[in-house]
């Protein structure tokens, strides 16, 4: 399986997109849940990403394509309104064809979970 590499000059290095992603992850999930359709898919990506029995490679590709989704300024600068997340739109739903046999119910019924809190919140 090939495994997906956002340029590291956008998004860093890759031993760091582990930390990047869980300290901006919601706080992103919070901007994005109206321009991004498929919000509970990436959410379940996330937990996906962040379970220890993911193989790694699979963790690898999930957490640059969420790395790319939590930074600001990528290729098209977030703040943009109407085009902002249309780039991370596409790395995620790369990202997540790849590998969407790896994530699980277990991931998806814990998105669900926290947007419904996320959702409450707003």
């Amino acid at each position: 399986m090939a495994v997906f590499h956002p340029d590291p000059e956008i998004i860093g290095p890759a031993e760091g997109h582990e930390a990047r992603v869980r300290s901006r992850f919601w706080r992103t999930v919070r901007k994005a849940i109206a321009a991004v359709p498929f919000m509970d898919e990436v959410v379940a990506a996330y937990y996906c990403a962040l379970d220890p029995e993911t193989p790694a490679s699979v963790r690898a590709t999930l957490l640059a394509a969420l790395a790319y989704f939590v930074i600001p300024f990528d290729v098209v600068p977030d703040f943009i309104l109407g085009l902002g997340f249309s780039d991370d739109i596409t790395v995620l739903i790369t990202a997540i064809t790849m590998v969407r046999r790896h994530i699980g119910d277990r991931h998806r019924a814990a998105a669900r979970a926290a947007l419904g809190r996320v959702t409450e919140q707003t």
